[in-house]
């Protein structure tokens, strides 16, 4: 891959980071919300928590692509 094609990947899979990274946060205020009523959904709390729980999973996979492998 060219140098100039690898950077605008690159580019691309920071907005991307920042979009999840974003959604993750709303995520989290979503369930923090749901959690202080008192007839809180168990069940939409577990599915939010999952939710999150798949972004988190993203966000540690585009980090690796985007951080580059240090041989010691």
């Amino acid at each position: 891959m060219s140098k100039a094609k690898e950077m605008q990947n690159d580019e691309v899979l920071r907005v991307e980071l920042k979009v999840l990274k974003q959604e993750h946060r709303d995520l989290d205020a979503a369930i923090e919300a749901l959690t202080d009523r008192a007839a809180a959904d168990q069940l939409t709390i577990t599915r939010l928590k999952k939710q999150k729980l798949a972004l988190k999973d993203k966000i540690a996979r585009i980090e690796d692509k985007l951080t580059p492998d240090i041989i010691a």
